[in-house]
C-alpha cells in the first residue's frame, strides 16, 4: 500500500534561519510578499526585523496585525481584503499556530473567495492559493507544516477542521531563536501539543512507516526537553531540540492524522476558549487510558521513544508507565483542570452532547485506535470534572 506523503517544497531549519527569507523568497519566485501576523509578535520588533531584512535585499512589504488567538471566520475577513487590495503574491506568516492557521485560510479565501465554512472536512482542498512562508515563533503546532487549518465558525461555535494541499506552506522557517521570548504557559501549552501531534499520529489508523519515523523522533526530542524548557526558559539547546520536534511532530500529523485528543479538543476551544494546547493537555492522559487497550504495542513504544519506560520493559509496563508520565508532566506543567480554568460546569452540560457530536463530524476520532460513539464521548468529556 503507499502513502502520499507532503510537505513544503523549503524547509530552513537551526539558529537565525529568519536571515534567509530573502533567499527563500527569491527561489520562489516571489517579490512582493505581505507579512501575516499577530499584535504581540509587532510589540516584540519581529515585523520590523524582517522588514528591515528584506529592505536589505530590496523586497519591499506590507503587513497585516489583526489575528487573533483561536481564529474565527470574521477575526480573518480584514486580512482577506487587505491580500486583495494589493497585488501581493506571497504571504510571510509569522506567529503562533493561530496566526499560521489564519494566514492558511487567507491566503485561499484571498484568491478565491467564498467563506470558510465552504472548505471545511470532508472537502480536500487542492486549489493554489496564495503561497504561504510559516515562519512559527512557537514550538507546539507543526502547522508549517501541515496541509490544515482550523477556523472557528462564529454562528455556531465550531471549530471547523479544513484540511487539503492548498492549505500546505510552500516554505517554512524554523528558527528556535523565535521561541526564546514565549511565556511559560505558552511553552507548556505548545509543547504539550505537539506532543500530542507526536503520539496521536503514531497511533492513527492512518499512520505509515514514514509518520512512524518523524513521530518516533519528534517524542524522544520532546520527551527529553519539554520540562526542562518549561523549568530554564532560557535554555537554547532545549528549546532547539523542542523547535525541531514540533516541526517533525508536525510532518508526523499532516501525513498520518491526528486521533480522538484532538477531536474532542477543538469544540472546548471553540465553547469555553481554552487554548488548544492546554484542551489537549487536559484530555491527553485520560483518552490514552481510554484508548491503550486497542493498540497496546504503539503505545508501549511511544513510552521508550519519550525515555519514561525502559528498552526491555513489558507492554503493559511500559503503558503504565505512559499514562503516569503523561499525568505527570501535567502536574510539572500547572495545566488546570476545567474548573481551575473557570469553566462553569452547567454551562458544560449543556453543550456537551453538541461537543461530542462536532468532534466525531470532525473525522479525527475516527483515526483512534478505539471510536467512541456520540454517547460514549459525553461519558469521556464527564470524566473531565472526575
Amino acid at each position: 500500500m503507499s502513502h502520499r506523503i507532503v510537505l513544503p517544497r523549503i524547509l530552513e531549519i537551526g539558529c537565525n534561519a529568519r536571515s534567509q527569507l530573502p533567499e527563500v523568497l527569491t527561489a520562489l519566485g516571489v517579490s512582493k510578499p505581505l507579512i501575516i501576523t499577530d499584535r504581540v509578535m509587532l510589540s516584540l520588533g519581529y515585523v520590523d526585523e524582517l522588514q528591515k531584512i528584506l529592505t536589505q535585499a530590496n523586497i519591499s512589504t506590507d503587513y497585516f496585525a489583526d489575528t487573533i488567538p483561536e481564529p474565527t471566520a470574521s477575526s480573518i475577513a480584514a486580512g482577506v481584503e487587505k491580500t486583495q487590495s494589493q497585488d501581493y503574491d506571497a504571504i510571510i506568516a509569522i506567529g503562533g499556530g493561530s496566526v499560521i492557521d489564519s494566514a492558511k485560510a487567507i491566503g485561499i479565501l484571498g484568491k478565491f473567495g467564498g467563506e470558510v465554512r465552504d472548505y471545511k472536512f470532508p472537502r480536500q482542498v487542492t486549489e493554489t492559493g496564495l503561497p504561504i512562508i510559516a515562519m512559527p515563533t512557537t514550538a507546539g503546532t507543526g502547522s508549517e507544516c501541515t496541509k490544515f487549518t482550523i477556523i472557528t465558525d462564529d454562528a455556531t461555535h465550531e471549530k471547523m477542521l479544513c484540511t487539503g494541499i492548498g492549505f500546505l506552506p510552500v516554505a517554512a522557517i524554523v528558527d528556535y531563536e523565535l521561541t526564546l521570548s514565549l511565556p511559560a504557559r505558552i511553552t507548556a501549552d505548545t509543547g504539550i501539543d505537539a506532543l500530542t501531534h507526536a503520539i496521536e499520529a503514531y497511533v492513527s489508523k492512518k499512520a505509515n512507516l514514514y509518520s512512524d519515523s518523524q513521530a518516533l523522533a519528534a517524542m524522544k526530542l520532546i520527551g527529553q526537553n519539554l520540562i526542562p524548557v518549561y523549568q530554564h526558559p532560557e535554555d537554547a539547546a532545549a528549546r532547539e531540540q523542542m523547535m525541531l520536534g514540533a516541526t517533525l511532530a508536525g510532518i508526523a500529523f499532516s501525513n498520518a492524522s491526528v486521533a480522538l485528543v484532538h477531536g474532542m479538543s477543538r469544540p472546548i476551544g471553540a465553547f469555553f476558549h481554552v487554548p488548544h494546547g492546554l484542551s489537549n493537555a487536559m484530555l491527553l492522559p485520560m483518552i490514552t487510558a481510554y484508548s491503550i487497550h486497542a493498540a497496546p504495542e504503539r503505545y508501549a513504544i511511544c513510552a521508550k521513544a519519550m525515555g519514561v519506560a525502559e528498552p526491555n520493559d513489558a507492554t503493559d509496563l511500559a503503558n503504565q508507565k505512559l499514562v503516569a508520565a503523561l499525568e505527570q508532566i501535567n502536574r510539572e506543567l500547572k495545566v488546570p483542570t476545567l474548573a481551575e480554568f473557570g469553566v462553569n460546569k452547567a454551562e458544560f452540560d449543556a453543550v456537551v452532547e453538541t461537543m461530542a457530536e462536532q468532534a466525531l463530524a470532525s473525522g479525527s476520532p475516527s483515526n483512534n485506535p478505539v471510536v467512541p460513539s456520540t454517547e460514549e464521548m459525553v461519558q469521556l468529556y464527564q470524566k473531565l470534572w472526575l
